[in-house]
């Protein structure tokens, strides 16, 4: 049986659902802060908190976990900025928690929801694996901390491990049984949807004088059935006696935030109000990644690569 923890959330509930519909048994750990108890509609669910190793050892008393995928921890760049204690006590420590648990029960596979953010700002387009790792803000650093946990956690305990370092995340299920859904939400292509549906009354666009094209950010967006399948893929691959390793997860192209707009508009028949804004500190004109390597080692393909499919599945879901 999988753990998958986090898995009520976005990227993890649609990663449970590929792994059930690929014959894997799975067990959803979350404590519903930000999940949603909806979202878990295939496997079992055991609500529990990370931060309470004794609720991680009931959840591995009752199932026979074989491997963890790990998505729980909290994600926003901002808030980390405001409230580091928050990002390293639920990212850091609660990691820390669960991996002496699968120490205790002998479980020595993890798949790790990393991201890009461990970077940086760029200096080589598209980024490689092998990029140097400077984060520049607290959520960052809590991905790259517990990235340089797992080396060492494998060095002394042997528990394997891929860390998934992905782009921007966005759409959702090709079914439309389940989707996108942050509060606050913060990701461009659901605000935009917002802005379409009428939710809200515009779509801010932040930094109009970036030299690219169109003076817009360029940013690298990957289809979350994608990232799902990659989590499956990496799974097969530690399973089948892989070493542990980290992977950029991306397209290796990369739309302005005006060309998304524009998709969006062209898709949903709306007139999309977008209000130019100030530059957000710490934001790179342009970040795009290369996957090559995720290609090559665990054989993995974007099927959803094209804008008009990443934002016309998320469409769909947003209108429910």
């Amino acid at each position: 049986m999988i753990l998958i923890t986090g898995g009520a959330g976005y990227v993890g509930a649609h990663a449970n659902k590929l792994l059930n519909q690929n014959g894997y048994k799975t067990v959803v750990f979350d404590n519903l802060s930000t999940g949603h108890r909806e979202f878990v509609k295939w496997g079992e669910f055991f609500p529990g908190d990370l931060a309470d190793r004794e609720q991680i050892r009931h959840c591995f008393h009752t199932y026979p976990i074989e491997a963890v995928m790990h998505f729980g921890g909290v994600a926003y760049v901002g808030e980390s900025v405001t409230d580091p204690a928050k990002y390293y006590r639920n990212n850091v420590v609660n990691t820390l928690n669960l991996l002496d648990v699968m120490r205790e029960f002998h479980v020595s596979t993890l798949i790790f929801s990393s991201s890009c953010v461990v970077y940086g700002i760029p200096e080589i387009i598209p980024i490689p694996e092998n990029h140097p790792l400077r984060p520049i803000n607290p959520y960052g650093r809590c991905k790259r901390t517990v990235e340089d946990i797992l080396q060492d956690y494998e060095k002394a305990y042997g528990i394997r491990h891929v860390n998934l370092r992905y782009f921007n995340a966005a759409g959702a299920d090709p079914d439309a049984e389940i989707g996108e859904r942050h509060d606050p939400e913060t990701h461009l292509i659901p605000l935009v949807l917002d802005a379409a549906s009428g939710r809200k009354e515009d779509v801010k666009i932040f930094g109009t004088d970036y030299e690219t094209a169109d003076g817009t950010c360029i940013r690298d967006y990957i289809h979350v059935t994608d990232l799902a399948h990659a989590h499956l893929l990496a799974l097969q691959y530690l399973t089948n006696g892989g070493s542990s390793d980290s992977f950029n997860l991306g397209n290796g192209n990369g739309f302005s935030v005006r060309e998304v707009i524009e998709t969006a508009r062209r898709i949903t028949g709306k007139d999309i109000k977008a209000t130019p804004w100030e530059r957000r500190d710490g934001d790179p004109p342009v970040l795009i990644g290369s996957a090559e390597k995720a290609m090559n080692t665990l054989h993995w393909k974007p099927r959803y690569h094209d804008l008009t499919t990443l934002i016309r599945t998320a469409w769909t879901w947003h209108k429910k």
